[in-house]
């Protein structure tokens, strides 16, 4: 039946498009029984397509800085796969199954690469029935029931190679043209789905452009360099402006989770037989014991010739060039260190095509093969997504290990968590350290049920350090545990999470008992950073009601201080307090304690932005320790970042001495802004500086996922500068360190060019300059940013390595590598 359907030209589609509706069907229904909450990954790459939903809402597609921030809002992976997602989480509501929408066009992409590469190759019977083996390959279906990269990944790497081989064989010039343009396209959107794309494309190009350069025949190495051009204007901005970061992900994709998995050396035979013996469990034994056993046959010429259809001779180059491509995945998937079955999902829509070739060898008096083969993967299938009564058995046998059901009932209350601490801090934001690690209660879930709620709640995950858990107890508000299980949870996070019921400082505001008898309890600081609540205030500017401070501190260590403010909440939330300490008798001696109010945690409901309310913020200062002993007067001014104008403000008089002799007070923690300012006097030493800002820097964007200390430090010293302030130098490197945090090069520049101006004799300036040029591709600039650091410290291989790379930017590979050499 299928093969007279197949002779008529335009059957085929009804088919396909057939094909493409039952499976997006099956998905649909599986999705809409299972109850089950993102898991780690998913819920990652989910909050990714909230932030662009949200960046999207005011789009300004003529400001150069708009699209910055755009191509940053995921400064990790590339952004295709959240991009895609936008008009269904758009359309229909936010949410992982809406998000999942997005597969109606990747399978749509994916079920048209398949079969346009069979019938290409073989025939269209092939490719039916190719795109009907990878519809029913477990691996596949369970990848598209989860929100990940890998599922547009595998449409577009499917694409590209259809592309590339529609172009190797075309015979016409002018389609030549065509197919190497659309393999560009579709390269292009590779790129910017994820970098990987290069694993599985890389022999196929490495093969056809040493076919084509051996042959001398240049127009083909012409148009393939015509597709890559056509590729740029796609990855390029992403890339340009996140390159930083690949490294990092290089490793934390690879070398970081295989250590921890315990995955196989490479230098050992388990890596390179880690995927074959992953083959039943990826394809099923359905689907690999009929086609090779036809292939066999085939090959033994026990079937009759006159029915094998397409004939060996007419397909064996199509034939070896998809082994080529699936030998060549094999290969570099097993060379790297991370395994994982995810990685090397791209050779499965050709291997479908291989084996449907042998499936089709079942020909005459043996076609039943096929259909019976058909029926039992159906069957398999269905009794490994639906909980059918008696399928256990059937599915165990022929595809071992694969079951993917629903999950009926929901395994953990995310929902309410995030909702409890909400209510309890609704002007606020809420900062979430979440101890448990397992598939429903994880760092990254949490995160996403509070980016549901308009980003008001970031999930966030301690460290698994014993000394930096200390300071993670003493930054979190929230904390959430879990007795029982706790899945990848680290021995120190454990510790503490067994001290907090008898830790005075927190308090158990809500417990659930989940399905497995487990106890998830929310605990709160019982006296929090920052306290919000309604008031009826309508002063224009902050009032100062009440400040706490000890009368006596020693200079240099933290000092604890509370502050209440008063005002109408909307101006609150808009400005930055210039808090200055001043020596009465000598006015030069100072210390400053800037912040926003509520330290930046505000986050005001747009129905409340008109009330009044009152912040209390409990956190420390803590004065620089040269600072001579005396009595310092606080004063204060209200800076609009907008304008860089400010205000004074009338404040009740406040003063506290400062006293060597005087032992410091317990603390809370000394605010973000001025920890990043002493944390910046670290960038005068130069690289064994960097080392303790980064490591301190790792945890303060821990404790504010917005980062907004780093835009209220830069709008505070920004104003100071501008005072002509007595020693500018402290303030300019506080500036040149929140703005290279904010990786805005443009604002980095212009504070490092005003470094050099105040300190034109230390050689990390100059060195930082050059750096800031590179890391926005300024190759002459930084290379003319140098020369003053070459100059005063000759000797540094950091600055040489810096020379070098300024060098290759500008393509002079020869200068570049002598200027390298010695430092390899």
């Amino acid at each position: 039946m299928l093969k007279r359907l197949l002779s008529q030209r335009y059957a085929t589609f009804p088919i396909l498009g057939c094909l493409w509706l039952l499976s997006n069907l099956g998905d649909r229904l599986w999705l809409a029984w299972d109850q089950s909450v993102p898991a780690w990954d998913q819920a990652n790459h989910l909050s990714y397509s909230l932030r662009y939903l949200q960046t999207l809402q005011n789009p300004d597609w003529f400001n150069g800085e708009w699209w910055r921030q755009f191509w940053m809002v995921s400064p990790k992976y590339p952004p295709v796969t959240y991009l895609i997602s936008l008009p269904f989480q758009g359309g229909f509501g936010k949410g992982n199954d809406q998000a999942l929408l997005s597969n109606l066009m990747t399978s749509g992409i994916l079920i048209g690469s398949v079969y346009a590469l069979g019938k290409r190759l073989f025939s269209r019977d092939v490719g039916v029935w190719a795109v009907a083996i990878m519809l029913l390959t477990p691996r596949l279906i369970h990848t598209r029931l989860l929100f990940l990269l890998d599922t547009p990944l595998l449409a577009l790497v499917t694409l590209s190679f259809t592309c590339l081989t529609f172009w190797k064989d075309e015979e016409k010039t002018n389609r030549q043209w065509l197919w190497a343009i659309a393999f560009g396209i579709s390269f292009g959107l590779g790129l910017l789905t994820k970098q990987s794309i290069l694993f599985y494309l890389f022999f196929p190009l490495l093969g056809l452009t040493g076919w084509f350069l051996w042959h001398r025949q240049w127009l083909r190495i012409g148009q393939l360099g015509i597709g890559f051009f056509v590729s740029i204007p796609l990855w390029f901005p992403w890339y340009r402006t996140n390159w930083i970061y690949l490294f990092s992900t290089a490793h934390n994709s690879n070398a970081g989770p295989a250590s921890l998995e315990g995955d196989p050396a490479v230098n050992t035979l388990a890596a390179w037989v880690y995927y074959w013996k992953d083959f039943p469990l990826a394809l099923s034994w359905v689907w690999l014991i009929p086609p090779l056993v036809g292939l066999g046959l085939a090959i033994l010429k026990r079937f009759p010739a006159k029915l094998q259809t397409p004939p060996w001779a007419e397909v064996k180059s199509g034939f070896w060039w998809l082994s080529y491509y699936v030998s060549g995945t094999y290969f570099i998937c097993s060379a790297l260190y991370n395994k994982d079955s995810r990685y090397i999902l791209p050779y499965l829509p050709i291997l479908a095509i291989l084996l449907a070739y042998g499936l089709t060898r079942w020909c005459g008096r043996w076609e039943w093969v096929r259909w019976a083969t058909l029926a039992i993967a159906v069957l398999v299938t269905l009794g490994n997504l639906f909980p059918i009564p008696g399928s256990d058995q059937l599915v165990q046998k022929f595809s071992p290990d694969v079951l993917f059901r629903p999950e009926l009932v929901q395994p953990a209350p995310n929902e309410q968590v995030i909702a409890k601490t909400l209510e309890q801090t609704p002007f606020q934001q809420v900062n979430l350290g979440v101890i448990p690690n397992t598939n429903a209660i994880n760092p990254n879930t949490l995160n996403y049920f509070g980016a549901l709620q308009e980003f008001r709640a970031y999930g966030r995950e301690l460290s698994g350090d014993e000394q930096k858990i200390q300071q993670d107890q003493q930054n979190f508000d929230w904390l959430l545990t879990k007795t029982g299980e706790n899945g990848n949870a680290q021995p120190a996070q454990l510790t503490l999470a067994a001290t907090l019921p008898t830790d005075p400082n927190f308090i158990a505001r809500q417990q659930w008992t989940l399905l497995d008898d487990s106890q998830l309890t929310l605990f709160q600081r019982r006296s929090p950073r920052v306290e919000v609540t309604a008031s009826n205030a309508t002063n224009p500017l902050p009032q100062l009601t009440e400040i706490t401070v000890p009368p006596v501190a020693p200079p240099g260590q933290p000092i604890p201080i509370t502050y209440q403010w008063t005002e109408e909440a909307e101006s609150l939330s808009q400005g930055i307090l210039l808090l200055t300490w001043q020596n009465v008798a000598d006015p030069t001696q100072v210390w400053f304690h800037d912040h926003a109010i509520g330290l930046g945690e505000l986050l005001l409901p747009s129905d409340r932005v008109a009330q009044g309310i009152k912040v209390t913020e409990r956190t420390a200062m803590m004065p620089s320790s040269d600072l001579p002993a005396g009595e310092y007067r606080l004063q204060a001014q209200w800076l609009d970042p907008q304008t860089q104008t400010a205000q004074s403000l009338p404040i009740p008089p406040v003063t506290i001495r400062l006293d060597p002799n005087q032992p410091p007070h317990p603390a809370p923690p000394v605010d973000y802004v001025s920890q990043l300012f002493h944390l910046a006097q670290n960038l005068r030493q130069g690289p064994k500086g960097l080392d303790p800002i980064f490591a301190q820097v790792d945890r303060l964007n821990l404790y504010d996922p917005r980062h907004h200390y780093l835009k209220q430090a830069d709008a505070s010293v920004t104003y100071r500068l501008s005072q002509n302030p007595i020693n500018p130098l402290p303030l300019a490197y506080a500036q040149v360190l929140s703005r290279v945090l904010q990786e805005n090069p443009q604002t980095a520049i212009a504070a490092l060019q005003n470094l050099v101006q105040l300190d034109p004799q230390n050689a990390y300036a100059h060195a930082y300059l050059a750096f800031v040029y590179l890391y926005d591709w300024q190759g002459y600039n930084g290379q003319q940013a140098l020369q003053p650091a070459l100059k005063l410290a000759p000797d540094s291989e950091e600055i040489q390595a810096l020379q070098a790379i300024a060098l290759l930017m500008q393509g002079k590979v020869i200068p570049a590598w002598q200027t390298a050499q010695p430092l390899l």
